[in-house]
């Protein structure tokens, strides 16, 4: 590895960091990550903190999985790659797949098609979708209507899907024939609506008006995040995803459960849709599939869909799609082992657990600091919406928020800044004692952003 003083002198020079301005990163060069264990990360300078973002939403079974390390590099001996196109595959890709059709039994699961990641997983589902209502000879179907303040990744489909502002405006025109439709977030919604049930229904009619409009028989799907993340972890009222199905089934529209964070446990429950007890027609998954240790995704598909595409004579449900790294051995290899240790070590009980924990703490610090607008949480999915003014609800500025996450810093803990929101979404293995550490970091930002 390069000495210290090559890594600091080039340091947010020759990188240009994902959600970022280049000019900012020079500026203000990032935090150097060097090593992580169990559920912290150290730094360059040595300081080890707790990561309360889990990487990016993905590190579920924290930085000393064993098995998983023992997987890839087993794998790396005995297939580092071959190509998964029409004609080959491999023993990881069939055996976790297989895994993956059991473990997402509960949803209908059926198939798998293998990607590199959540964005790769959203726009096959988007694929998979339209072609779907061309093999059933209904061509004129290929609209997609989404949540506003969902966010379903970075490519240029899913980038449209995304409902907030800041994901699209530079990148806009997007892709046409993509539509949004108000979220069930109560602290900020059209309706001025703070009763969950009364919202639930609110943003349900809207949803059935945006369908009315475009004309039912021109709308492919119907996306959601179970719980959205990163718009701010807004959390439905829990009929909502069910009012959602029932429409969809009405105007025979397909629905897509985007659960590139939801998956694995995060929620409380092993997947979002059946935390609200749901089956959606795709699901989309990555992150957590193999804890991070390795780029991977799938989007899964239901027996209605898989039995279009596998009956189909006519070569329209030829899948003229895929990735260099679609199926990759070595992810898949990962993503056997980190199954494996999600399901032995029960994370999905822990984060329900010390979710009630989290909630707790962050409600007393809602309590304590005028600067929390409002705090949302579900299992160990959180956010804290700052402001400069409660009764207006007007956005903490960006100062406030770096005052707030450098102060957090110093009092140990990683956190992750999104607009005026802070993102909490720690390692599933997280303990009662590190979710108390968290919250005393967080009570040393918002303190240092209140007195600066």
């Amino acid at each position: 590895m390069r000495d210290r003083n090559f890594l600091m002198e080039n340091n947010g020079k020759p990188i240009w960091h994902p959600m970022a301005h280049p000019a900012e990163m020079r500026a203000n060069p990032p935090k150097v990550i060097v090593k992580g264990e169990g559920v912290s990360v150290t730094d360059i300078d040595g300081r080890t903190v707790i990561d309360a973002v889990g990487g990016l939403w993905n590190v579920n079974l924290g930085y000393s999985c064993d098995p998983i390390k023992k997987a890839i590099a087993a794998q790396l001996d005995a297939l580092p790659y071959y190509s998964a196109f029409r004609g080959t595959s491999n023993e990881p890709a069939i055996e976790l797949a297989y895994e993956l059709s059991q473990w997402f039994a509960p949803e209908g699961m059926v198939r798998t098609f293998f990607t590199s990641g959540g964005s790769d997983s959203v726009d096959t589902a988007m694929m998979l979708a339209r072609q779907y209502w061309k093999i059933r000879g209904l061509s004129d179907r290929v609209k997609f209507i989404a949540l506003k303040r969902g966010y379903h990744g970075t490519h240029f489909g899913g980038a449209s899907l995304t409902g907030s502002i800041n994901f699209r405006r530079a990148y806009e025109p997007l892709l046409p024939g993509v539509f949004h439709v108000p979220a069930p977030s109560t602290y900020r919604n059209p309706f001025d609506e703070t009763d969950p049930a009364r919202l639930a229904r609110l943003c349900a009619k809207a949803l059935e008006e945006e369908i009315a409009f475009q004309g039912p028989d021109t709308v492919a799907a119907f996306i959601m995040e179970p719980v959205l993340g990163a718009g701010g972890i807004i959390v439905p009222p829990p009929t909502f995803m069910r009012q959602v199905r029932d429409i969809c089934d009405r105007h025979g529209i397909l629905l897509i459960a985007d659960e590139v964070v939801t998956a694995f446990g995060r929620t409380g429950e092993w997947s979002g849709s059946r935390l609200w007890g749901v089956k959606p027609d795709m699901m989309t998954i990555a992150k957590a599939i193999t804890s991070g240790y390795f780029p991977l995704g799938a989007t899964l598909v239901n027996e209605k869909i898989a039995e279009v595409f596998e009956a189909d004579t006519t070569g329209l449900g030829a899948i003229g799609h895929g990735y260099t790294y679609s199926a990759h051995p070595v992810g898949c290899a990962a993503g056997i082992a980190a199954l494996a240790e999600t399901r032995r070590l029960a994370v999905n009980r822990n984060a329900a657990a010390r979710g009630v924990e989290f909630g707790k703490a962050l409600e007393a610090l809602k309590v304590k600091h005028a600067l929390v607008g409002d705090v949302r949480y579900k299992g160990l999915m959180a956010a804290l919406e700052v402001v400069s003014d409660r009764d207006t609800k007007t956005p903490a500025d960006k100062k406030t928020m770096a005052r707030l996450a450098d102060g957090a810093y110093e009092a140990g803990v990683m956190l992750r800044v999104s607009g005026n929101n802070i993102i909490l979404s720690p390692p599933l293995v997280v303990t009662a004692t590190e979710i108390a550490k968290i919250a005393e970091a967080l009570d040393a930002g918002l303190t240092a952003a209140a007195t600066a």
